[in-house]
């Protein structure tokens, strides 16, 4: 039994190291560099380049058209994003900090995109959300604010097509989420959101993937 113990952790050291390179295996632009200089500035966390680079691998698979984003921070995630999408798609992109936007708008620009390729709208995502159009998008990309996922998740849902996707990003909560000692609210909401998505078998095909600070999603059936 020892030896399986040992044998395990093997296993683990080598997944991590495996994980790390995958999340650095896509190599980032000027454009992306500067938008994580800006969020770094403000003291913000972006998206890692694995997690970046699945969500545009996903908008391309989707062909994705029409994309709504919570949070958009400096951009990193947007230029993902974007990078993915269909060159006549729209990024509908919502953060309550308007300063955060306009590096966002830069970001875009240094990257190619034109400017009616995005649309910004200030405010918070639940006022925001509800005056979307229902059915309307191929992908929702949610990185708000931890307490609101789970009516993150019902916006969502009213917003996505049947085949189109919905991503959380940070539901491990740098480890938090599967630790047993005590943990914030925020993390035990974290938590719901995860065994709502897994039990909603009828309505979504759901996936955990771990890149990053691991990576939420799910298909609408």
């Amino acid at each position: 039994m020892r030896q399986l113990r040992g044998q395990e952790r093997v296993i683990t050291a080598n997944r991590q190291t495996s994980w790390a390179f995958a999340d650095a295996f896509v190599a980032e632009d000027e454009a992306l560099r500067w938008a994580r200089d800006r969020a770094r500035d403000m003291g913000l966390r972006s998206v890692s380049p694995g997690t970046g680079a699945a969500l545009r691998l996903l908008a391309a698979t989707a062909d994705a058209k029409a994309v709504a984003e919570i949070g958009t921070g400096t951009g990193v995630s947007g230029i993902y994003l974007l990078n993915g999408m269909r060159p006549d798609g729209v990024l509908t992109t919502v953060d309550t900090e308007p300063e955060r936007q306009q590096f966002a708008r830069e970001a875009f620009r240094a990257a190619g995109f034109t400017n009616n390729r995005a649309r910004f709208i200030p405010g918070r995502a639940l006022d925001v959300l509800p005056r979307l159009a229902d059915g309307g998008y191929d992908l929702v990309f949610c990185d708000g604010d931890r307490l609101e996922s789970q009516e993150y998740l019902a916006e969502s849902l009213r917003l996505l097509r049947p085949g189109g996707l919905v991503c959380f990003e940070g539901v491990f909560a740098n480890g938090r989420t599967v630790d047993s000692a005590a943990q914030p609210h925020e993390v035990l909401r974290l938590r719901e959101l995860l065994r709502t998505v897994r039990e909603m078998q009828d309505e979504l095909l759901p996936s955990l993937l771990p890149v990053g600070d691991g990576l939420l999603c799910a298909v609408r059936r």
